[in-house]
């Protein structure tokens, strides 16, 4: 016997009985973003590696030891996207949809990573992203907070997360920040972890996002990153504040707030929960408008934000907000005729698009077939006997009430349908 083969670890399968929620999340992101204005753009899975090495940076943890990177048969380096706001950007200026231009797009899909899987984090994981190009001012970065906060409310997890917010300044900014924690870190360096000694010489502002305590202990008295920030970014700041007070999202500034990311500056955000353990952020974004002349076009400001599904999914559960999702059929057809089974499921389903309408294949006796009915949770089962079929009736039996059987003509169901959905 042929030895069974296995997902690869980290690389999840995601089965009927939990598509169910995934659908739920995709299609009302899709309608918000939809009646928002933002189009929707698919990029490939595997671009060029050079791509990402000069966007995320290669000094990052992503590019250093996540990337799932290889080479093809000419010898060309590929990498499977870890990422897509770089794939977006590079999409997009190959196309000519970026300079001089207003963009709102959005794109959703997997993404990968070599990491240790997790409770809500995988190497192959899925995203939701919106990226927006060609608009400078602070209402874009609000316009995108607001959309999320919307989503959440329309998922029914709003009570569950929290808006964190900073800003990261000019790149010269930036800079002379980068100095001073440097700095003071490189005083305190015999008490870091092991990580952010490393990241010290790297990545110095990643180390605010170390969790070892003893690290966040001496980042207490770190210089303060707003403390840094030039005045053109102090204004933008300010007036994003203001707009999302205005617009009623709630927030809290959070000064080590960085992103893992070398192409962000001004406005990060990251929303986060405390109700999925250590696995706390489910989305995040920020501006990025250095990004697009860094990869060969036009300088082009552009903010975006992504959605990691895997962690919403759980979110969705622990919060409850999907307990009335149901991959169960209405109506389960049974007959020992298959081709009237076949028709009349094909009649109901032209007559009462939105009905599950399941039929019956495969034979077997009206027992056996009603067992199914009642076995996949569909509310109603619709018996075609010889007598019905005669007469061109149909009659319906009550799987999740306590009501008789009925025959109705068959003309009759589609106002049956209609009426048993507004009850």
């Amino acid at each position: 016997m042929s030895q069974r083969i296995k997902a690869i670890r980290g690389m999840n399968d995601i089965l009927p009985k939990d598509s169910t929620v995934w659908q739920f999340l995709e299609g009302r992101a899709r309608q918000l973003l939809n009646q928002y204005g933002y189009g929707e753009i698919r990029m490939p899975i595997v671009e060029y590696t050079d791509l990402f090495k000069r966007s995320i940076g290669e000094v990052t943890d992503i590019v250093e030891k996540e990337m799932y990177t290889f080479e093809d048969r000419n010898g060309e380096s590929l990498t499977l996207r870890p990422e897509g706001t770089a794939g977006c950007v590079r999409a997009g200026e190959e196309h000519g949809l970026l300079y001089n231009q207003v963009q709102r797009l959005w794109y959703t899909g997997p993404m990968f990573r070599y990491e240790k899987p997790q409770k809500g984090r995988y190497r192959q994981f899925h995203q939701i992203g919106v990226e927006t190009f060609g608009i400078a001012t602070p209402d874009i970065d609000a316009e995108l907070i607001i959309l999320t906060a919307r989503l959440w409310r329309e998922l029914g997890i709003a009570d569950h997360v929290t808006l964190q917010l900073n800003s990261l300044g000019s790149n010269a900014a930036r800079a002379n920040y980068r100095a001073a924690l440097v700095d003071y870190l490189t005083q305190h360096r015999a008490q870091l972890d092991e990580d952010s000694q490393r990241r010290l010489e790297s990545n110095p502002l990643r180390v605010l996002d170390s969790k070892d305590h003893g690290t966040q202990a001496i980042l207490k008295d770190a210089p303060n990153l707003l403390d840094y920030l030039d005045e053109e970014s102090r204004e933008h700041f300010q007036q994003l504040q203001a707009l999302l007070t205005a617009a009623g999202v709630a927030f809290d500034i959070n000064p080590r707030l960085v992103r893992g990311l070398d192409y962000y500056c001004k406005t990060v955000f990251e929303w986060v929960t405390h109700s999925l353990g250590a696995q706390g952020t489910v989305c995040a974004g920020g501006r990025y408008d250095g990004l697009v002349e860094q990869l060969g076009g036009k300088a082009t400001p552009a903010v975006g934000f992504a959605m990691g599904m895997e962690r919403l999914v759980l979110l969705l559960d622990v919060a409850g907000a999907v307990k009335h999702l149901s991959p169960a059929p209405d109506v389960y057809v049974v007959s020992e005729d298959a081709s009237a089974a076949l028709l009349l499921s094909e009649n109901l389903r032209s007559q009462v698009p939105a009905l599950k309408v399941l039929c019956h294949c495969g034979g077997g006796k009206f027992k056996k077939q009603m067992k199914r009915a009642d076995d996949v949770g569909a509310r109603f089962a619709l018996i075609l006997g010889e007598s019905e079929i005669q007469n061109r009736q149909v009659s319906i039996k009550f799987l999740r009430e306590a009501r008789e059987q009925i025959t109705l003509d068959q003309t009759q169901l589609k106002t049956f349908f209609a009426d048993s959905a507004s009850a």
